[in-house]
């Protein structure tokens, strides 16, 4: 099946026109107050700018021939993604501090304003990109070739009679009008954001398309399709990892150049530092962004799957995506692919262009222009036209050096294999960068010895490959080296084999790379501007409220101002200059000499302009003198940190007092409460107190009245009186044992003693009780001894209120309490086991609770004043243990009293009283 010619080409250009209203839209929405771009999600879609060609496209061939293969260029932007937060962020912040305004500018900013570093960076980022957008073109002509049925879009010739040829210069266009209406490379390009996210919404929603049509519509389901391909025996390997080319190392290599990648392709640093509005949308970007990728992959292994079962081998693999709809008569779902997998390509090419025009206008030729007198240094001249027509010659430059890699190269390549050797020279960006994040040290000799170092090594081992396979080159360098010389092989340099290609070449490459910018920058004296850099770069959160005032030269603020409208012009000039009055409480007279943070502030605007290595150079040419040294940068960042810290240290403070006002608030809520429970406390006393004596006195007034009572009666009314009066004795002494304990441990005498031996007295002055209840007690010692530190009578109290409490709650005549001891090397356990009616739920919460005592039980209600377990409690609490219970209705209950082991990490300090005079829910 073959789709008209004409057909595709006008939904080729209606798309287009399609993406350029949306970015017309977006700008026009900006311009009125009401960005789209300054959303989170849109920021996150952009930045899936990462999936180009070679995801639509590629994946899927790489799926067809290593089954699980293609994971790790997604797996490792996805763990990358978690350390945006620290590392983006961090890109961020310092972008935009100072203005910088792509990855090469980025590069020479830190290292002293290099302008050899920022040249050399542009173009290793520039022959980096050359594969990728040669990769982008040639999925375009792929994919048209088969939507006519299988013929090349490579004519006889190039250029003019080739039609990616016109492919790639309509995409240069609509670069150009997406990117460069404006000069500051610092202004977000809204429209070119929106339209981005819009792409990749498309063509997610279109590789989804194809793959549930092929799960779903060519096969029943994911399992069908997975049955079917494991009974094909060439197919099995798809399933495990032995169809992985270069075994694990080639993994491994694959997940560190994506994890490269994702933060130092020059569009991806378009995209997530230069276009980013909000550091705060990373947050939703480092969960947002891995799912994408999650889920844009879901289908790429059924697709390869489901061309090799129904397309064999016969069909490119790379256009599984388009074919299987067209075999299948499906011509509206390929053109949405086709419309998919343009977008993917249209998108990067867009995105990568931008940033390397704006690249090789600030970093080559402007101050190639400056250094050779072609462009003068002053002058009314306005040099925006020139800036912007330079952007869009490289624009086009960018796009035409990307189609003649794809016409004389591209063709010798899968679509997998050129991005992948694109990876590997982007890659050469992370250690300069990486270690001028976090180290003063790194220093512009090492970051410019290392990229030249590690560029030229990948030169070597990836690209002169690609031109030998070419045709342009020997085929015999590839198996016996250049000259003859084996060692020199380029994809077993000095005799290293057992790698692939890919894996070679990035060891070989970031080895050189890192070990010359960590060699070179330890050694040799440091330049001033360096050490300046490295402070302003790596202490970036410390330092990025601040001004920035490193220069110490004369000028005037007319000279500045003059300087500043060749590249702004007269009214955005003005409207800065103002805005920096405002800020600064008035602007000097135009005769008046600039003060450094003035000079500095036009040097940040110039840079966004023409770069930072430019920016500096003209600013040279009017500032009469040198730019500040490092002592004297030293003062203002320490005057500047003191200032930071006294702030920081203000902050502090008034949180500690909100803190203690909180403390005090706390404090005075539960002085309220401990003065409820006081006036509770008072009441159930004064109820127990009340009972004994309203007896005493009926009693006592009944016998005072009645002098001729029978003596019989009178004696056991008088034994009513002293049983009452002992009651109360008992209730007086409980109330005021718990009133000291309440107040701490005042007059106890603390010892070490042994717990087993207290247990026993306990039990002998407790025999009687227990005889006259007819209740057994039995006694399990343990093996050896029990040291606690406490106080004897205070201990002897707590089990004589335990054992005394079992027996009241025992069966009379075959009742039994068991008192057990067990010691650990940390802890000493008592438990007292009744088996007695046993304690409800619902009141073993309030078991401990002053005067509380248990009603309806088959024993009757007990004889007592309630405050035992309470001051069993408070027994167990000073002395550093806790006291719970086990009950279960109708078998009895266990109280379960823990210790400390004398020796231990709590017997060393005094119990200190509790936070509370009486208790809510026990003492």
């Amino acid at each position: 099946m073959t789709v008209d010619q004409g057909l595709i080409l006008g939904l080729s250009f209606l798309y287009l026109a399609l993406l350029f209203a949306i970015a017309w839209l977006a700008d026009r929405r900006a311009d009125a107050g009401n960005s789209l771009a300054g959303n989170p999600y849109v920021y996150t879609l952009s930045i899936a700018v990462y999936c180009t060609a070679w995801t639509f496209y590629g994946s899927v061939g790489r799926a067809a021939a290593t089954g699980i293969g293609f994971l790790p260029i997604y797996l490792g932007p996805t763990l990358m993604a978690a350390l945006w937060w620290l590392v983006l962020r961090k890109i961020i912040r310092i972008c935009k501090t100072y203005r910088i305004t792509s990855i090469a500018d980025f590069i020479a900013s830190r290292y002293g304003k290099s302008v050899g570093l920022g040249a050399a960076s542009t173009v290793i980022a520039v022959v980096a990109s050359t594969p990728y957008i040669a990769l982008q073109l040639k999925a375009v002509s792929a994919s048209f070739s088969v939507l006519q049925g299988g013929e090349a879009m490579v004519g006889s010739g190039l250029f003019l009679s080739d039609k990616a040829f016109y492919v790639a210069m309509v995409l240069a266009a609509f670069a150009i009008l997406f990117g460069t209406r404006h000069l500051d490379a610092t202004e977000r390009h809204e429209g070119m954001v929106v339209a981005i996210a819009f792409e990749s919404v498309v063509k997610l929603v279109a590789f989804l398309a194809v793959g549930a049509f092929v799960t779903w519509g060519l096969f029943n389901g994911v399992g069908d399709l997975l049955q079917r391909a494991s009974s094909q025996p060439e197919l099995v390997p798809l399933f495990g990892l032995g169809a992985l080319p270069g075994g694990y190392g080639h993994w491994i290599a694959l997940t560190v150049l994506s994890m490269a990648a994702v933060l130092f392709l020059p569009r991806q640093f378009q995209i997530t530092v230069v276009e980013n509005t909000d550091e705060r949308h990373l947050l939703t970007a480092a969960w947002l962004f891995p799912l994408y990728l999650f889920v844009i992959n879901l289908f790429v292994l059924p697709i390869a799957l489901g061309g090799l079962l129904t397309l064999g081998h016969g069909v490119d693999p790379d256009t599984f995506v388009l074919t299987l709809p067209l075999s299948q008569g499906q011509e509206l779902l390929a053109l949405l692919v086709y419309l998919g997998g343009f977008s993917a390509a249209t998108s990067m090419v867009i995105v990568a262009t931008v940033a390397l025009s704006t690249m090789i206008s600030n970093d080559l030729v402007m101050p190639a222009l400056l250094r050779s007198g072609l462009l003068p240094s002053r002058g009314d001249a306005d040099l925006r036209r020139l800036v912007l027509r330079v952007r869009r010659l490289a624009i086009v430059a960018v796009v035409l050096l990307g189609y003649v890699y794809y016409a004389l190269v591209g063709e010798s390549y899968a679509l997998v294999s050129i991005g992948l050797i694109a990876f590997a020279a982007v890659a050469q960006f992370a250690p300069p960068i990486l270690l001028g994040l976090y180290w003063h040290g790194a220093q512009r000799r090492g970051a410019l010895a290392g990229l030249v170092g590690g560029f030229l090594v990948w030169g070597y081992t990836l690209l002169l490959p690609a031109l030998i396979r070419a045709g342009w080159l020997p085929m015999a360098w590839l198996a016996e080296g250049p000259g003859g010389i084996g060692w020199l092989r380029p994809e077993a340099l000095f005799g290293l084999e057992g790698l692939d290609a890919i894996a070679h070449g990035t060891l070989w490459s970031l080895l050189l790379n890192t070990g010359l910018t960590i060699g070179l920058s330890v050694f040799g004296p440091t330049r001033d501007i360096d050490r300046i850099q490295a402070t302003l770069f790596v202490d970036v959160f410390r330092q990025s409220g601040h001004e920035g005032r490193f220069w110490q030269g004369r000028t005037t603020v007319a000279d500045l101002h003059a300087l500043l409208a060749r590249f702004l012009g007269a009214r955005r000039t003005h409207e800065a200059f103002a805005d920096y009055g405002r800020r600064h409480g008035g602007l000097p007279a135009d005769d008046a000499l600039a003060d450094p943070a003035l000079v500095s502030h036009a040097e940040r605007l110039l840079a966004g302009h023409i770069g930072a290595t430019s920016a500096r150079v003209m600013m040279g040419s009017v500032v009469k003198g040198e730019a500040l040294t490092f002592e004297g940068v030293l003062e203002i960042l320490d005057a500047t940190s003191q200032a930071i810290e006294y702030s920081r240290r203000l902050e502090q403070k008034s949180q500690e007092l909100e803190r203690a006002t909180a403390q005090l608030r706390a404090a005075n809520e539960r002085l309220q409460e401990l003065d409820r429970l006081k006036d509770e406390f008072v009441s159930m006393v004064s109820h127990e107190l009340r009972t004994p004596l309203t007896s005493i006195r009926a009693f006592g007034e009944i016998l005072l009245e009645s002098p001729d009572m029978p003596d019989e009666q009178r004696r056991e009314f008088l034994q009513i009186v002293v049983r009452e009066t002992e009651r109360l004795s008992r209730l007086i002494n409980e109330v005021l044992d718990l009133s000291r304990m309440e107040s701490g441990w005042s007059g106890w005498r603390l010892e070490t003693l042994d717990l087993a031996e207290v247990a026993r007295e306990a039990a002998d002055a407790t025999s009687q009780l227990f005889h006259e209840a007819e209740v057994a007690l039995r006694l399990d010692p343990p093996k050896g001894p029990a040291p606690v530190k406490g106080d004897r009578d205070r201990l002897m109290q707590l089990l004589i209120n335990l054992l005394s409490n079992a027996a009241k709650f025992c069966p009379r005549g075959s009742g039994e309490v068991h008192l057990g001891l067990a010691a650990d090397d940390q802890r000493i356990t008592l438990r007292v086991q009744d088996n007695g009616p046993g304690i409800p739920p619902a009141e073993q919460a309030r078991i401990f609770e002053k005067f509380h005592q248990l009603q309806d039980q088959r024993a009757g209600k007990p004889q007592g004043s309630g405050l035992g377990l309470s001051i069993a409690r408070r027994i167990v609490e000073l002395h550093w243990g806790d006291i719970t219970v086990e009950s279960t209705p109708g078998e009895g209950a266990c109280f379960i009293v823990t210790l400390p082991r004398a020796g231990g990490e709590h017997c060393d300090i005094e119990p200190a009283a509790p936070p509370r005079l009486a208790a809510g829910t026990g003492s």
